[in-house]
C-alpha cells in the first residue's frame, strides 16, 4: 500500500516555524514527507533532518524529499540529538513534530492499528519490539485496566480488561477483530448500540502503550528544545487530550520565570523564563480542511520560540 499522508495544518505549521531559508530544519516525524517536503523546497542553503522510526515512512519520504536540500533518518525523535550529532549538527533553527497516527499505518490492515479489519494484533510504529498481542497476552487485568483508563479515557476499563484475561484464557490474542470484539463484549448493551466504534478508546490506549509515546514525547521534547537556538521555534500537532495535555504543561513550564511557591510574597529563586508562547490557545483545522481531510478534526497545533541561553 502507498504510504500517503495529507500534511495537517501546513500553512500554519509553515508559519510557525517562521523559515529562514539559510537555516538548519528539523522534522521529527517524517510520515510521508508532508511537511518535510513543504519545509525543504523553501530552503535555499538550509538544510532539513528529517527523522521517523518506521521504515515505511522513510521509504515514502525519500521518494518526496528526492532532490531536495534534506536528510533521513530512521530513528525516533526521541533520538533527535544523536541523531543530528551524527551528521555534524549541533543546533537547529527550529523542530516541528505531527504526532498523528499516518493514514498508511490505519488504513494498511496488516500494521494492526484498525479495529475495523482483520490483522495480526501490532501495533508497532517501529515494526520492532514486542506487539500489542503480546502486551494483551501477558499483563495482569490490573495493568491493562490501568492502561485503558489512563491512556484511552476508557470508562468501563475494568471490565474491558476483564473480559480480556477472561478470553485469553480460553484463545490467546492474535488478531485485531478477536480483540474489538472482546472489547465490545465487555459493554453494556446501551453502550454498544450508541458506539459505532466501542474499541476505539482500547485500541488508542494499548497504541499509545505499545510505543511508549507519551514518555517518548516527554523525553524528545526536551532534547529537540534544547538543541534549538535562541529565537528558534518548535511547532507541535496533537490529536489527543493526553498528547495536549503534556505539550500545553510543558510550554507553560518553559514559558514560566518564576517557579516560587504561591504563598511566597516575592520571588527568590531568580528564575528566567526559557521560552515564550507563540500561541496562547491552539491552533485547530479551518472549515475547509476539515471538509478536504476528515483526520485533522482533532488537530491542535502548539508553538514555543526559545529564549536567549
Amino acid at each position: 500500500m502507498e504510504f500517503s499522508h495529507i500534511p495537517v495544518l501546513l500553512n500554519e505549521c509553515l508559519e510557525g516555524l517562521a523559515i529562514d531559508p539559510t537555516g538548519i530544519y528539523l522534522d521529527g516525524t517524517a510520515g510521508g514527507g508532508g511537511h518535510s517536503s513543504q519545509i525543504a523546497r523553501r530552503l535555499t542553503t538550509g538544510r532539513l533532518v528529517s527523522l521517523d522510526q518506521d521504515p515505511d515512512a522513510i521509504e515514502a519520504a525519500g521518494k518526496a524529499l528526492e532532490g531536495l536540500p534534506a536528510t533521513l533518518v530512521q530513528t525516533n525523535f526521541c533520538n533527535a540529538r544523536s541523531a543530528l550529532y551524527g551528521l555534524g549538527i549541533e543546533k537547529i533553527n527550529s523542530a516541528l513534530l505531527d504526532l498523528g497516527v499516518s493514514s498508511h499505518q490505519l488504513d494498511d490492515a496488516s500494521r494492526g492499528f484498525s479495529y475495523r479489519q482483520d490483522a495480526p494484533l501490532d501495533m508497532r510504529m517501529s515494526q520492532s519490539g514486542p506487539t500489542a498481542a503480546d502486551l494483551v497476552n501477558t499483563a495482569s487485568r490490573e495493568e491493562l485496566a490501568r492502561i485503558l483508563r489512563e491512556y484511552g479515557e476508557e470508562p468501563y476499563a475494568w471490565a474491558i480488561a476483564g473480559r480480556i484475561v477472561q478470553r485469553r484464557e480460553e484463545t490467546p490474542f492474535v488478531t485485531t477483530l478477536q480483540l474489538a470484539d472482546a472489547i465490545a463484549s465487555a459493554l453494556p448493551p446501551a453502550v454498544r448500540r450508541k458506539d459505532k466504534n466501542p474499541a476505539r478508546r482500547s485500541f488508542q490506549a494499548l497504541r499509545i502503550a505499545v510505543n511508549s509515546e507519551l514518555d517518548v514525547l516527554s523525553q524528545g521534547m526536551d532534547e529537540i528544545f534544547d538543541l534549538l537556538v535562541p529565537g528558534g521555534r518548535f511547532a507541535i500537532i496533537t490529536f489527543h487530550s493526553l498528547e495536549d495535555r503534556l505539550v500545553k504543561n510543558k510550554f507553560r513550564q518553559w514559558a514560566t520565570a518564576c517557579t516560587c511557591p504561591p504563598e511566597y510574597p516575592v520571588c527568590v529563586c531568580g528564575g528566567k523564563a526559557k521560552g515564550k508562547l507563540i500561541t496562547r490557545k491552539p491552533i485547530e483545522a479551518t472549515a475547509a480542511e476539515l471538509e478536504e481531510n476528515r483526520r485533522s478534526r482533532s488537530a491542535k497545533l502548539r508553538v514555543i520560540e526559545k529564549l536567549g541561553d
